[in-house]
């Protein structure tokens, strides 16, 4: 079962995330981030390659696509909150956009 995350361990799974421009969302438990390609097939590319490990993961995130920028909100829903899965999915999808 999924666990929102403790003050103990925000720190040390959110911070990394933080550098490569993950911020927290104001009013909300929730990290957020815009990615940008080079034009809209990279885009939707790079969401379906996400798609398939948030699929596989079963956890979901909240997305917005405009041409070449995708605006992406991670939070687990069930814990009404920042969850491991947040972290885990939102360093996927850095590495996806490498």
């Amino acid at each position: 079962m999924t666990e929102k995350l403790s003050d103990e361990t925000r720190g040390p799974l959110l911070e990394p995330l933080f550098a490569t421009g993950w911020e927290m969302v104001e009013g909300r438990d929730a990290i957020a981030k815009t990615f940008s390609f080079r034009n809209f097939i990279e885009a939707f590319g790079w969401m379906t390659r996400v798609a398939m490990w948030a699929e596989k993961w079963d956890h979901h995130p909240e997305w917005h696509n405009v041409y070449k920028t995708v605006d992406v909100v991670l939070t687990t829903h069930d814990v009404n909150g920042i969850s491991a899965l947040d972290a885990k999915l939102a360093r996927k999808m850095d590495s996806l956009a490498e």
